[in-house]
């Protein structure tokens, strides 16, 4: 089991710390929740956490199948509700630099789908994806 160590360093922040490799990341609430701003908010990390976790599977995938993945990008876009304050949304768009009519299409699409992150999420959560085929 991995574990990260979590310090809240006061004005709404805190230092994450990876126990095998000694990285750290700072969070900061956002300005619409009582804080600055300055660094990933925590629900800011869930949602690039989701997207590097669709990534990754995508890469192992890729080298499995010796595909240059090189150049793929995902971004996110974060929408939160209000009542109760989640996320209700996480708006994905998928840059592959493959063309639309690869092979690895399908499997592509499996393994954004079957990352655990995405079957990690509360399914109230909406992660419409699009897909840009760049190659």
């Amino acid at each position: 089991m991995v574990k990260c160590k979590i310090e809240y360093t006061g004005g709404l922040r805190c230092k994450l710390q990876h126990s095998l490799s000694g990285m750290t990341v700072s969070t900061d609430a956002p300005v619409d929740n009582h804080g600055k701003g300055e660094s990933f908010s925590p629900t800011d990390l869930m949602c690039s956490a989701m997207a590097a976790c669709m990534a990754t599977i995508m890469g192992i995938y890729a080298e499995k199948e010796n595909v240059n993945l090189d150049g793929l990008s995902i971004e996110v876009g974060k929408v939160m509700s209000a009542n109760p304050r989640r996320i209700a949304r996480i708006e994905t768009v998928i840059n592959v630099p493959l063309p639309e009519n690869t092979e690895h299409k399908e499997a592509l699409y499996d393994c954004v789908i079957g990352s655990p992150a995405m079957r990690s999420l509360h399914p109230d959560i909406e992660v419409p994806i699009t897909w840009n085929w760049l190659g």
